[in-house]
């Protein structure tokens, strides 16, 4: 007789079933982790770099929601007062708000409608150069600077711009004009935030598009010149559309930095006779929170500034998206 199989047994067939492939599964992955392991050595620094610069600070975050002692902070982070809301109303109300909010927001939207063509444009020129021995020494010498820290960028800078021995002074001087003290004048230091920003990276971003050109099919080229296609109806009509998908991409995550100026940079640089057009988010924290010990305000300020970045890399993927424009998700 043929075995009459009941609803139970069935049942407990297809969940042993279930498991053996959960089993079959686990395996498959360890054996493949195992396989590969030295390139997980390789990413393992980076993980624990994110997680212990990245993820364990977000513990943090209660700081903000409470007073904590300068004196006793672990204490008050896990039995201090709760307060809410408090360190955000103080902030939004300060007097300094609006100062370092627009001069944030101002010098990133300088930086963001300066620097991120800059590096596309100089792309398409080097993809144009026909001899390719010129093509690579312009770019390693135009990538240079990304090696460059930001505390030697500003001894450049400070010496490029000094009045007493100043090369831009210098010149002043032979035209029969005064010494101009750059980085202490309100009309040229964000000129400046912007101008060294642009040179600091402008070569290592060429790289990224330079990349995605070559995977461009050369066939496409080849049709357009067969069309009758100059090389300028080449460039608008294949090459930017084929690297649109970076352009878009790197896009989101500049608007996703727009509340990030460049804190070690304009710290480096600024002075306080500058602090009404260079005063950013950043700085601000920096004084604050290190040199007066305002842990919970600053806390605050920090966190409403990553909520805003939050709300404009989501509003940018939603708007590429929309587009029908590659997106981050």
């Amino acid at each position: 007789m043929r075995k009459q199989w009941t609803i139970p047994h069935a049942a407990a067939g297809i969940n042993e079933t279930a498991r053996i492939k959960r089993r079959s599964k686990s395996g498959t992955l360890w054996t493949a982790v195992k396989k590969h392991r030295f390139y997980y050595y390789l990413i393992l620094p980076g993980i624990v770099y994110f997680l212990v610069f990245h993820y364990l600070p977000m513990l943090g975050i209660v700081i903000a929601f409470k007073d904590i002692s300068e004196f006793d902070v672990f204490h008050d982070m896990l039995y201090g007062e709760w307060v809410g809301l408090k360190h955000f109303s103080m902030f939004l109300e300060s007097i300094y708000f609006w100062n370092v909010m627009s001069n944030t927001l101002l010098i990133s939207i300088y930086k963001l409608l300066w620097g991120f063509p800059a590096p596309i444009v100089l792309a398409l020129l080097v993809n144009e150069a026909r001899n390719r021995l010129f093509a690579r020494v312009f770019q390693t010498i135009a990538y240079m600077p990304h090696f460059l820290s930001w505390v030697v960028i500003a001894g450049l800078m400070m010496n490029f711009f000094s009045t007493q021995i100043g090369f831009v002074n210098g010149i002043v001087r032979l035209f029969g004009g005064e010494p101009v003290f750059f980085l202490g004048s309100a009309d040229y230091f964000r000129s400046l935030l912007v101008g060294s920003h642009v040179w600091h990276t402008v070569g290592w971003n060429t790289i990224l598009y330079l990349a995605a050109m070559t995977g461009i099919d050369p066939q496409l080229y080849e049709a357009a010149r067969m069309d009758g296609a100059d090389k300028w109806r080449q460039t608008i009509h294949v090459t930017l559309p084929g690297i649109m998908h970076v352009i878009v991409i790197l896009l989101i995550f500049n608007i996703g930095n727009l509340l990030n100026a460049g804190f070690e940079q304009t710290l480096l640089l600024y002075s306080p006779a500058v602090y009404q057009v260079s005063d950013i988010v950043d700085t601000y924290v920096y004084r604050e929170g290190i040199t007066s010990l305002h842990y919970s305000y600053t806390a605050a300020v920090g966190l409403f500034k990553n909520a805003v970045a939050l709300i404009l890399v989501l509003t940018a993927n939603y708007a590429a998206k929309r587009l029908n424009q590659e997106s981050l998700f």
